[in-house]
């Protein structure tokens, strides 16, 4: 039986990729996509709910899935504020996490990032780290966790300051070698390939360990 995809997230970089990898499995028979902006597909099963993310509760009825996928991010400086860039990174994903969960989502699957703790001194990584940990609190069957390094693929937007540190990742992938092999940039098209996959590979054996928290860091992300 045919199961229902939710992603939020959908138009960023490993969003974009990780809905065509919904859209052309045949795992999912309907794929709810939450965006600011309209989304243009030709595939009948991909349903496109415009949306600012500030009432989320008005829509909850229509955040019925099976498994939920989130890509959902920004930066500081693009966001413009630290309050701003919890929103996107903390506030709007949690929320979603919790109206499908009461919906019914059995699985979640969350673009997290390399050094993610609620205790780091770093903003960024600390924020990270308190949607992790909230999110276990939900108890979704299967919660998912990749922690990818810089993100290597073209953005629509330009990040100048993640631009450049791309740049020297790619430049310079031969240092990362040993110990900082875990720092390697992570290429965006794996990780939107393996959402899906890891989404499936989950087999119902594993039922008698639930709740089950999968991290996967960059290190087997690019195994």
């Amino acid at each position: 039986m045919q199961k229902t995809a939710l992603i939020i997230g959908a138009t960023g970089l490993v969003g974009e990729l990780c809905l065509n990898e919904l859209l052309n499995s045949v795992a999912y028979g309907k794929v709810i996509a939450l965006s600011r902006t309209k989304i243009i597909s030709r595939k009948a099963k991909l349903v496109n709910i415009v949306t600012d993310f500030e009432n989320l509760e008005s829509i909850k009825e229509q955040l019925k899935a099976d498994d939920v996928f989130c890509a959902i991010g920004t930066t500081i400086t693009k966001a413009g504020s630290k309050e701003a860039f919890r929103k996107v990174d903390y506030e709007i994903p949690l929320k979603v996490a919790e109206l499908t969960r009461k919906n019914g989502a059995k699985k979640f699957i969350l673009i997290s990032s390399i050094g993610a703790d609620a205790s780091s001194a770093v903003f960024y990584s600390k924020v990270k780290g308190e949607l992790e940990e909230a999110l276990k609190k939900l108890r979704f069957d299967w919660l998912i966790i990749f922690r990818p390094s810089i993100l290597l693929g073209d953005r629509k937007e330009k990040r100048t300051g993640e631009a450049i540190g791309r740049f020297a990742v790619e430049k310079l992938s031969f240092l990362f070698a040993g110990p900082l092999k875990k720092y390697k940039g992570t290429p965006v098209y794996l990780l939107g390939r393996l959402m899906v996959k890891m989404a499936q590979e989950i087999l119902p054996s594993s039922l008698e360990k639930l709740p089950l928290v999968r991290i996967i860091g960059n290190e087997e992300i690019l195994k």
